[in-house]
């Protein structure tokens, strides 16, 4: 379940986390996790600090359970900002099932806003949450892998883990 935060203003909490995706940073209010980053996406501001709460604790335990093809789910407290609109989007995403693959038409479909098939496309890339809420499972209505936050090589790789798509030999 995706919260919206209550005060961007407050500090926010990060962790790097190495993965065979390279290296993430976790961000979290100390309460839920706020925003997955991949690497040479990290952003910053002055009143972030680097501090290991327990959500970014469970989170990086998770995604390293999840890398390792020993995850599914995700169980964790997730607050991102946004309109109601991208939420919407977000939550439709989330319950994608793992190993499942959607276009971005049957997205707009689940949120009863069937000619919105580009603006879901937006809000599927600004999704601050990747992997956990599985942006990755989304591709073209042609079954073309498109534009992913960590690269068409990272959604390629997550995609192989899950089954959605036959091994490289």
């Amino acid at each position: 379940m995706l919260a919206s935060p209550q005060d961007y203003s407050e500090r926010m909490n990060y962790q790097f986390l190495d993965t065979p995706l390279g290296t993430l940073r976790l961000v979290s209010d100390g309460t839920h996790l706020q925003r997955i980053e991949f690497e040479g996406r990290h952003g910053s501001s002055d009143s972030d600090r680097e501090v290991c709460d327990s959500v970014l604790s469970s989170c990086a335990s998770q995604l390293q359970e999840y890398c390792a093809g020993e995850r599914e789910t995700f169980d964790l407290p997730l607050a991102a900002g946004g309109t109601d609109f991208q939420r919407a989007v977000w939550a439709a995403l989330a319950d994608i099932p793992y190993g499942e693959l959607r276009s971005y038409r049957d997205i707009a479909r689940a949120i009863d806003k069937p000619a919105a098939v580009r603006a879901v496309g937006a809000a599927n890339g600004r999704n601050p949450l990747p992997i956990v809420v599985p942006c990755h499972r989304v591709i073209g209505s042609d079954g073309s892998l498109t534009g992913f936050g960590g690269g068409l090589e990272t959604k390629a790789f997550l995609l192989r883990l899950e089954g959605a798509l036959p091994r490289e030999r």
